[in-house]
């Protein structure tokens, strides 16, 4: 077995073959797998600040990420994806702890976790700041990973 390879990049700069494994990936867990028909492609990927993180190994895909600088200047991570074939190994975490460090510790970041998730984003910090809510049928909670003091 090689070893995993993560990647960080803006949506826009990345060769045709990467952008549609990423968006193939997304597709299918959040679409296909959790059967919830909504826009993908929502047009955030597109946004100047936009970044990709992705985690490979042997060429193939296994995980991804997106994030995005909000208008309040936190960062929103979402669209945390893994492959069927790669979970339970720890990759969505290297990914996760790739992310928080590209980031720093200045950095005040927010994400939408699926409920039974939350305690997964714990172990990175996050903490709710705000009541469950309902996103395509599937529950979520705000977590917010609180800038460090520098």
């Amino acid at each position: 077995m090689s070893e995993l390879q993560l990647h960080a990049g803006q949506p826009s700069a990345l060769d045709a073959v990467t952008a549609y494994r990423i968006l193939q990936l997304r597709t299918n867990v959040f679409v296909v797998e959790q059967r919830c028909p909504y826009p993908e492609l929502d047009g955030r990927d597109l946004e100047p600040d936009a970044q990709w993180l992705w985690a490979t190994e042997d060429g193939a895909l296994l995980a991804t990420l997106r994030m995005l600088r909000e208008p309040d200047g936190t960062v929103r991570i979402g669209r945390v994806a893994t492959a069927p074939v790669a979970r339970s190994r720890g990759i969505a975490g290297r990914l996760m702890d790739f992310a928080l460090q590209r980031l720093g510790n200045h950095a005040e970041v927010v994400l939408d976790a699926q409920s039974p998730l939350a305690g997964w984003y714990q172990r990175f910090g996050f903490v709710p700041c705000g009541a469950e809510f309902v996103e395509d049928g599937i529950p979520h909670v705000p977590m917010r990973r609180p800038a460090q003091p520098v």
